[in-house]
């Protein structure tokens, strides 16, 4: 993730013409445009236009040319909140529970992720504070008769759309003033709505205002996974302004269906929509990816695990070298759910929660309280028998706490394992992780991984992680109702039973990292073959 946050003052055409290489899968630039210029009167530019005053008149967007597109609404509404997951960004703008966050216009850009190509150039705007005030005011200082794009810019010319350090009048429209500057000099723009909120007057007048600038406005609902949602009754009214293509795009409980058919509504609303309809492919090609390599990454960890094995002499006293073995399992998860966060650019710091904020992220995976709440039975009837049978006592080997211990290894069975016969002899012990444990990790990462797919990056709150779909993730009361688990504890993935085996596929194991990854990569790419096909099913 790139922000330009510090080059405010360079040239705006510069800055989306010269554009570093893209970055990840979703190489996103954003920055805030120059507040001088956006108080001066002064549109923001792009790559294709020349330096222009707001008074200019706007030409209808043409094929290969970015979308200018205007994010506009109340304040507070989520319209940051809505760019922030739109762009994966956690860091744009500010977003806080409160009015008028955002008091200068900010651009961001969305590029082909390939080819670096600027797609849309989105504007963040500051809040509509008192359309109703200036409403008043638009109909009492300008003639009916002039068009919606003259009367905006004779306010634009008046003194109280000015910064208000000018003015010893109470009348301060000066941030209004930054949003219709925008609206003109923009091609299209969305109008965030708190689904939450009530159909009230001064929504009724903002819609009015924006209509002026003769530009298409959609209406895009934020919020809307909540219980208290207005929407039935926002489209009523919408529907008597002639806005009747809107859609549902949620910040906080992400659905990617839904962004693309918020891109797909736009589209629709355009004379030109190649820049989108190629965004709509980029985006969706690259979402697939996301998943794609998601995917590898647990596989990748669930082998390194499986493979996992240490041994001791027959008569050492194995607790030590378990609580060793625990501690790197637990390590190497939280490796792995650190690799699915920064893929899906969510981060572990202050600007917003993460999902391993929540409890069932921080519980210890060899808690047999957490493996009940998952409805995952343990084999440890079936290790006692088989370690008693060679004389070892079961429980001191911990069995009830995750990791059973054999000659060769417990899932292939003893006595046809002919490496076991020989360690016997010799009198080498095998310690692994159990069934019950890795599907029980198995579960917890997909899990997170589902949860990411549906969190959007302006989600603040860790409880905001569930999204309605999913089974509540470590809910001890849950037991087998909400637990799903990829595959039976007694069924495991051929992929792991084979890594069993294979202790040099394993890190933890060898220490040789690099090498113990090259040995699994075929393996990982077949399980994560599967853990898509697992999760599909559900």
């Amino acid at each position: 993730m790139n922000n330009d946050n510090n080059n405010q003052g360079n040239n705006a055409q510069n800055s989306l013409q010269k554009t570093d290489k893209p970055a990840g899968l979703f190489a996103d630039k954003a920055h805030e445009v120059n507040p001088q210029a956006s108080s001066s009167g002064l549109a923001p530019q792009s790559s294709s236009e020349p330096e222009t005053s707001y008074r200019t008149a706007k030409k209808t967007i043409a094929s290969g040319e970015a979308l200018k597109l205007a994010v506009v609404g109340h304040t507070n509404t989520g319209k940051t909140s809505i760019l922030r997951t739109l762009l994966r960004d956690v860091y744009f703008g500010e977003v806080k529970n409160e009015a008028a966050t955002t008091r200068h216009v900010e651009r961001a850009q969305l590029t082909d992720s390939q080819t670096g190509e600027i797609l849309v150039a989105l504007y963040d705007t500051p809040g509509l504070e008192d359309a109703s005030g200036l409403m008043d005011w638009l109909e009492d200082n300008t003639a009916s008769r002039r068009d919606g794009i003259e009367r905006l810019q004779q306010f634009l010319a008046s003194d109280i759309a000015q910064s208000s350090d000018a003015l010893s009048s109470n009348e301060d429209y000066s941030q209004e003033a930054k949003v219709i500057r925008q609206l003109l000099a923009s091609d299209m723009a969305i109008y965030v709505v708190d689904a939450r909120e009530p159909v009230l007057g001064k929504y009724r007048d903002e819609l009015a205002i924006l209509s002026w600038a003769a530009i298409p406005v959609m209406p895009v609902f934020n919020f809307t996974d909540a219980q208290d949602a207005n929407i039935d009754d926002w489209q009523t009214m919408l529907a008597r302004r002639n806005l009747h293509i809107s859609t549902r795009f949620d910040s906080v409980a992400f659905e990617f269906n839904d962004e693309m058919r918020l891109w797909k509504n736009l589209a629709t609303m355009l004379t030109h929509s190649e820049m989108l309809e190629q965004l709509m492919a980029r985006r969706t090609e690259n979402w697939a990816q996301l998943y794609d390599e998601a995917n590898i990454i647990i596989a990748d960890f669930l082998l390194n695990v499986a493979a996992f094995v240490r041994e001791i002499g027959e008569d050492d006293d194995p607790m030590p070298v378990l609580q060793q073995m625990q501690e790197a399992v637990r390590q190497s998860e939280r490796a792995m759910q650190h690799n699915l966060l920064s893929l899906y650019k969510f981060y572990d710091n202050d600007v917003a929660a993460t999902p391993l904020e929540l409890q069932a992220y921080q519980q210890d995976p060899f808690d047999p309280e957490l493996l009940k709440s998952y409805g995952i039975r343990t084999t440890s009837g079936a290790a006692a028998g088989a370690l008693l049978g060679l004389g070892i006592d079961a429980a001191a080997l911990g069995t009830t706490l995750g990791l059973g211990a054999a000659i060769g290894g417990i899932a292939g069975g003893l006595l046809s394992n002919t490496g076991s016969i020989a360690d016997k002899i010799s009198g080498v012990k095998r310690l692994y992780i159990d069934p019950a444990t890795l599907t029980l990790l198995a579960t917890r990462a997909i899990d997170l991984l589902t949860a990411l797919r549906h969190r959007g990056h302006a989600a603040t709150d860790a409880t905001q992680l569930i999204y309605k779909g999913e089974a509540s993730i470590g809910d001890t009361d849950a037991g087998n109702n909400n637990a799903i688990t990829p595959w039976a504890t007694h069924k495991l993935p051929s992929e792991l039973k084979k890594a069993r085996g294979k202790p040099q596929w394993s890190s933890l194991s060898s220490g040789k990292s690099e090498q113990a990854q090259l040995l699994r990569a075929d393996m990982a790419w077949s399980l994560a073959s599967k853990l898509s096909s697992y999760q599909g099913q559900q």
